[in-house]
């Protein structure tokens, strides 16, 4: 018995490659650092074994957000770092941007701030989770 392929099939099979196309366009994180002046949520630089990153990839008043591992690290004043978990606590969204001063969510507007994670602006209404982390030399990893 011959199987003929019917419309209806044929526009099904296409919606779903091009649904699957579609989202392996937008889900890629394009690599780099991603900061401040990216805007972007990335995995970071490939710095090879442990590290999350190095120093000089998170600019002096601003951060940089690591989609994959889930963390923002942040440099508030020259030389001091800092870690939070990249998960927006109003709804579990993943922070996309830091940008004056601030730790921005994409879903619903909330910001942090850099310094300490604390909320600039809601409708979150409780502060990014610090994360531990350690810097040695021009390495940061987590502690």
């Amino acid at each position: 018995m011959t199987h003929h392929a019917t419309r209806r099939t044929v526009l099904l099979t296409a919606g779903a490659a091009g649904a699957t196309a579609l989202t392996a366009a937008c889900g890629g994180n394009g690599g780099g650092g991603g900061g401040a002046d990216t805007g972007s949520a990335t995995s970071g630089p490939d710095t090879g074994g442990g590290d999350l990153l190095r120093t000089d990839d998170v600019p002096v008043g601003g951060g940089t957000v690591l989609g994959d591992e889930k963390i923002v690290v942040t440099q508030p004043a020259a030389g001091e770092f800092k870690a939070f978990s990249a998960i927006c606590t109003h709804q579990n969204c993943l922070v996309s941007t830091v940008a004056d001063g601030t730790i921005d969510c994409p879903c619903h507007g909330s910001r942090f701030r850099i310094a300490d994670g604390s909320v600039e602006q809601g409708p979150a209404t409780r502060p990014l989770p610090e994360e531990r982390i350690t810097v040695d030399g021009k390495s940061i990893r987590r502690a």
